[in-house]
């Protein structure tokens, strides 16, 4: 029973989500030789104040809404 973590930023729009649920999921039934309601996807949210790469936190580094158009 494979669950998949996706962790990412706060914004993006439920339709999107689905759309990659929906490929992760082929996907993992495909290379895992899995039944598909076996899969479980898990998204973890985070706001971009909370998030930081290379020195910088996100909010700062690409501004207000970035990735989630």
């Amino acid at each position: 029973m494979p669950i998949i973590t996706v962790k990412l930023a706060k914004g993006r729009p439920v339709e999107q989500k689905q759309q990659f649920v929906e490929a992760i999921t082929k996907e993992a039934v495909k290379t895992l030789q899995v039944k598909e309601e076996w899969v479980t996807v898990i998204f973890d949210e985070y706001e971009r104040e909370n998030w930081a790469s290379c020195g910088e936190i996100h909010s700062i580094k690409f501004g207000k809404g970035f990735g989630t158009e």
